[in-house]
């Protein structure tokens, strides 16, 4: 099936934000998600190498402030709320 890669990556960068946590080294997000995208996130900067046995990737800052946009854009319900998280 043909789709539109760039389009399912936006929307599994806005996922990964569902995810990210924070710890020493940065900003990690679970990577229970399709490998072939994964592997597109990496090579356009947003996430490190999915390759190996850790179960999360980190998010370069780029990665991570695009990553909560994006859910916000397509997730959000403009309460007062969406301020406060994370």
């Amino acid at each position: 099936m043909l789709y539109d890669q760039d389009k399912v990556d936006e929307m599994v960068l806005a996922l990964l934000y569902l995810t990210t946590s924070a710890d020493q080294f940065g900003a990690k997000a679970w990577k229970g998600l399709d490998w072939d995208t994964l592997g597109r996130l990496h090579q356009k900067g947003y996430i490190s190498d999915p390759k190996g046995r850790e179960l999360s990737v980190y998010l370069t800052e780029t990665g991570r402030r695009l990553s909560k946009e994006l859910f916000q854009k397509h997730f959000s319900v403009n309460s007062e709320n969406d301020s406060q998280n994370k």
